[in-house]
């Protein structure tokens, strides 16, 4: 027959190991701002897409905490709040069309 060794409080305490809780994520990442910056920084051609569904092409201009300035081409520049954008994505036909000016000028 086995007999059972139950161990004290103290070595019970020393056995186990706190756990360490994991630290929520940061509130803010600042890749939204990286983004606007090097959009910005390369005068990229950008599509906003609204909530409502509408398309709003342009560049970014400046921004904010609540708001981004569009600069638009032969149209007035608009202020969009974030809050009301769906998504942001970067024109490709005229990036596309911006590089092959650039081929052409160095020709």
């Amino acid at each position: 027959m086995r007999k059972l060794i139950k161990p004290n409080s103290t070595e019970i305490s020393t056995l186990k190991k706190p756990k360490k809780k994991k630290s929520p994520p940061p509130y803010k990442t600042h890749s939204e701002n990286f983004y606007y910056m090097k959009q910005m920084s390369n005068k990229r051609p950008v599509i906003v897409i609204m909530l409502d569904g509408e398309k709003i092409e342009g560049f970014i201009d400046w921004y904010d905490e609540k708001v981004i300035k569009i600069r638009r081409e032969e149209q007035p520049n608009l202020l969009v709040y974030k809050h009301a954008i769906k998504y942001i994505m970067k024109d490709e036909e005229k990036i596309k069309a911006q590089e092959e000016e650039k081929e052409e000028d160095k020709n």
